[in-house]
């Protein structure tokens, strides 16, 4: 269930605060959210998969934590990343 490195490319090319970014808050956010789309759509189709769910549920978290984070550093920033990424926030 890990992103594909053309994906993750595609990612850190749209979502990078410089040229050398590799793990801003921006950009991890990006990522957890294109990984917690893919793993929802492979729980709607396995249902009892409650090892993944959890994961799920840790990644969800984790997100939270860093838009909390991005959200007291620079507040204009986190609500464009909220825009773009069409997640509420």
């Amino acid at each position: 269930m890990t992103l594909l490195q053309a994906r993750k490319q595609e990612l850190i090319s749209d979502y990078q605060v410089h040229e050398t970014d590799t793990g801003s808050a921006d950009l991890q956010i990006a990522m957890l959210t294109a990984r917690i789309s893919q793993l929802s759509d492979h729980l709607q189709k396995n249902k009892k998969d409650y090892s993944s769910r959890r994961g799920l549920l840790k990644m969800i978290g984790q997100r939270k934590r860093l838009m909390g984070y991005l959200q007291k550093q620079d507040s204009e920033r986190y609500r464009a990343l909220i825009k773009k990424l069409g997640i509420r926030g």
